[in-house]
């Protein structure tokens, strides 16, 4: 199989991909996914399973259960029936048995109190595959540069183990429901203050950051006052899950930035986010990552 032959292969695997994402709620049968391959349905599980390590019925499952498990620990709006059945399973019996048995928690019990580390080692095997075969095609002419404006924030600062995100960020969507600042009416921004593929867990740094001029009250909530520094930005848009996010920020520093000319200024990337899974499906999230620039 020669390269171009290998590329339109994984292209039409990857259509399967994205065709899961954004069909969670429907059939996803090997019959039906083998027409989306326009691949003989004979063979297609055998093809899905060689290239990803996971049959098509057990793929499936993990991303409709990982969809469950963002609207279990930050969406309140949809009963657990609801999620229930938007996941594929005639009842919530059947899918609490499902969701026990994979995640190692009752939906009810994780929509109490999430079970973090053991939930995000679970599902860690999906989120390579996905950033495996999943990576975004990024190029020069899709980087712009434009002057960002000075914008304050109110600040959650995470800090710790990335496994453990989960429990910041909920903290930090109860503090914006609190204060009436949802996302529509209060730009989200991440401050991306250190890599977690090369900082050690107990290191590492991310803002959770919500645009606003309000006073931040010290030490309500651990929420701090905070700004993003207005100036020249190089800019590039991510469109997909988290787990891709990193090769957005890695384009920019290894492949734009020696081609630029530019100079960074001392502040750190980051992400403005712009559409959230699971209000959107995962390969549809966007995410605009910033690079300040000096100058």
């Amino acid at each position: 199989m020669n390269r171009s032959h290998a590329a339109q292969y994984h292209a039409r695997l990857r259509k399967v991909l994205d065709h899961i994402d954004a069909h969670l709620e429907e059939d996803l049968s090997v019959e039906a996914l083998s027409e989306v391959a326009a691949f003989s349905r004979f063979h297609f599980h055998r093809q899905f399973s060689e290239l990803l390590s996971l049959s098509v019925y057990k793929y499936v499952q993990l991303r409709r259960l990982k969809r469950a498990s963002y609207q279990l620990a930050f969406r309140d709006g949809q009963s657990i029936i609801e999620i229930a059945l938007a996941s594929g399973y005639e009842g919530p019996e059947a899918f609490a048995r499902a969701f026990r048995k994979e995640i190692g928690q009752s939906p009810s019990g994780f929509r109490k109190a999430p079970d973090w580390e053991p939930w995000f080692n679970h599902l860690q095997p999906l989120n390579q595959l996905r950033n495996q075969h999943m990576q975004p095609d990024y190029r020069i002419e899709m980087v712009g540069i434009v002057d960002f404006p000075q914008t304050r924030v109110a600040v959650y600062e995470h800090r710790g183990d990335p496994r453990l995100i989960g429990q910041s960020i909920r903290r930090f969507i109860e503090w914006r429901k609190q204060h009436r600042l949802p996302p529509k009416v209060s730009a989200t921004f991440n401050i991306l203050w250190d890599n977690p593929e090369t900082t050690p867990p107990e290191e590492f740094r991310l803002d959770l950051c919500a645009a606003t001029r309000m006073e931040i009250v010290p030490g309500e909530a651990n929420m701090v006052a905070g700004t993003l520094p207005g100036g020249r930005c190089a800019v590039l848009r991510h469109t997909g899950s988290d787990e891709t996010l990193g090769a957005a920020v890695k384009y920019l520093y290894a492949q734009w930035l020696p081609q630029s000319g530019e100079e960074l200024r001392d502040f750190p990337a980051f992400v403005q986010r712009v559409k959230f899974f699971p209000d959107v499906p995962e390969n549809e999230a966007v995410s605009d990552v910033f690079l300040p620039l000096a100058g």
